[in-house]
């Protein structure tokens, strides 16, 4: 499962307007970056050191047996055929990745979407969860790691880490300055990787954090 860019999605859709969060090109590139994550998160994919035949920096595929998940499956095949920057990898992933997501979630009966019409000549399409058995809990660890200083999960450090490089936290939060000042110094703690140490962590969670690391730098040079 991607969990990472599936309450992502639905992080950003959970609005009374029925439209994502951020606007569509930052959209595309978070939903690609947190793709990426889910990717690191199963241990397939790392930047490459200095030593390797691959440019420092660059994502490189790992092999690992079993089977792939079908959203990550194109950004497994795609770093897989060569080494992609960061950068590089989420603008051509960002190209499909919150087509793919809606469609799977939509497919599994986690939201729904309905075309309404926006003026007399133009539909959109409103999209929301089907209910908040799982954007409920995350959009709570989410509140928690920011504001309760809790110790976040894996996937919740990885949503705040993206969210905090695409200068996206305010498509769910809405807050005086001084409520900013912290949940950005809180943010920036948990994108620098603070979380590996507040929380269990293993192998997964390790690379997920140093890829997190190229990631999010990309990520908000594109924003």
């Amino acid at each position: 499962m991607a969990q990472i860019a599936e309450e992502l999605f639905l992080l950003l859709v959970d609005n009374a307007s029925g439209q994502p969060g951020l606007d569509e090109t930052r959209r595309a590139h978070a939903l690609a970056a947190a793709t990426l994550l889910d990717v690191a998160y199963a241990c397939r994919v790392r930047p490459a050191v200095d030593g390797e035949p691959a440019p420092p920096g660059t994502l490189v595929a790992l092999a690992v047996a079993g089977p792939v998940d079908p959203l990550t499956a194109p950004a497994v095949d795609y770093i897989g055929r060569a080494p992609r920057r960061p950068g590089q990898a989420i603008k051509v992933l960002g190209r499909s990745a919150e087509r793919r997501l809606a469609e799977h979630l939509e497919r599994t009966g986690q939201i729904r979407r309905v075309s309404v019409r926006s003026s007399a000549l133009r539909r959109r399409t409103s999209t929301s969860p089907t209910d908040r058995r799982r954007v409920g809990p995350a959009r709570d660890a989410l509140l928690a790691a920011l504001f309760e200083r809790r110790p976040p999960s894996a996937a919740t450090a990885a949503i705040i880490t993206v969210l905090h490089a695409a200068d996206g936290l305010g498509s769910l939060l809405s807050l005086n300055d001084r409520g900013w000042r912290w949940v950005h110094a809180r943010a920036g703690e948990i994108a620098a990787g603070s979380w590996l140490d507040e929380s269990p962590t293993g192998l997964a969670e390790v690379n997920l954090a140093v890829t997190a690391s190229a990631v999010r730098q990309a990520l908000a040079e594109l924003t």
